[in-house]
């Protein structure tokens, strides 16, 4: 099993940023992904940008392009998403995932495709 805890989220001003951090434990893969999702209340969780854990290579929603970015700490097992440039539309809950096996480029957005999932952090932007 894996475990996976998310941190960093809280109340920000439009134009502020912020940096979270999912900390992974347990089992550990030979090749999978880690990605942030967000969902925003009423709405569908959406892909925010993912990290294949070979290689490094990394992948955004459009509408986050430029303004946030997804790295990593191999030693610690953490992934991070740095979120910049906040706006009011970007207040969700965000969550970590973690997907066992890389699979496609066309799959990264897929919530069904990720094995485990996060609790979730709050982030909220004030306008």
């Amino acid at each position: 099993q894996v475990q996976l805890v998310e941190s960093g989220g809280g109340l920000v001003q439009a134009g502020g940023s912020l940096r979270l951090s999912c900390a992974a434990s347990g089992r550990t893969f030979s090749s999978y992904a880690m990605a942030w999702f967000r969902q925003a209340p009423g709405k569908e969780r959406d892909f925010v940008a993912a990290m294949r854990w070979s290689g490094g290579s990394t992948y955004y929603a459009d509408s986050v392009k430029g303004r946030f970015t997804i790295s990593r700490d191999n030693a610690k097992n953490t992934v991070f998403l740095q979120v910049n440039s906040l706006k009011p539309e970007d207040t969700a809950v965000y969550y970590c995932a973690l997907k066992t096996i890389w699979g496609t480029i066309a799959t990264m957005g897929r919530t069904g495709t990720y094995d485990y999932w996060g609790q979730g952090t709050q982030v909220t932007v004030s306008s």
